[in-house]
């Protein structure tokens, strides 16, 4: 389904304004409709952030109209729009509020402290690797990080960067070990 979502948007908003999408999570927002957060690079290799609403309109289209019939049908359609647009040089601080506490909220400073909902942890994680690589790349400058766990963001050389396996195959890691230390048996006589 993301796929289809990175196509569709990448063919309809970006393509046209000569911009590649890298990454997109979906975030919750106030207003009616889905909302996401998108990471793109221009032509010039300008790196960009904006929110973009999705909202699905119906407009009536005339179905008969070859054969004289003037019956209307409706076609769903999904209508992208950027409700808001910053450039990856105005962001000053990531800040992920708690590392310790599974939560998918984060504060984006750039001119103004921009809140920000992830529909889940692993899509804010996503969307942070995303912005320290196209950071690296494009910028040549690291991003400030604050409150993330730094183990899901820059992954050890013994994992390698793949998004969102890296922060699955982590957590198992870390459950086997804690299932083995259970397992070990304690001296009684010490």
């Amino acid at each position: 389904m993301s796929s289809l979502l990175r196509e569709e948007m990448q063919r309809v908003l970006f393509r046209p304004a000569r911009q590649s999408l890298v990454e997109f999570i979906e975030i919750e927002e106030p207003e009616l409709g889905r909302h996401f957060l998108c990471v793109s690079v221009g032509k010039n290799r300008q790196v960009q952030l904006c929110i973009v609403r999705c909202q699905i309109t119906q407009t009536p289209t005339n179905s008969g109209a070859k054969r004289g019939l003037h019956t209307k049908r409706s076609s769903i359609q999904e209508c992208y729009r950027r409700t808001e647009t910053w450039s990856l040089q105005d962001l000053t601080l990531v800040d992920g509020r708690d590392p310790d506490v599974d939560d998918p909220c984060f504060l984006l400073h750039l001119d103004k402290v921009r809140s920000v909902r992830a529909v889940s942890c692993s899509a804010k994680y996503a969307i942070v690797r995303s912005l320290v690589s196209v950071s690296e790349q494009y910028c040549q400058r690291a991003l400030k990080l604050h409150n993330f766990d730094w183990a899901y963001i820059k992954p050890t050389s013994f994992y390698s960067n793949r998004g969102d396996c890296v922060v699955l195959s982590q957590i198992c890691f870390y459950a086997f070990n804690l299932v083995c230390l259970s397992m070990c048996p304690v001296p009684l006589d010490a």
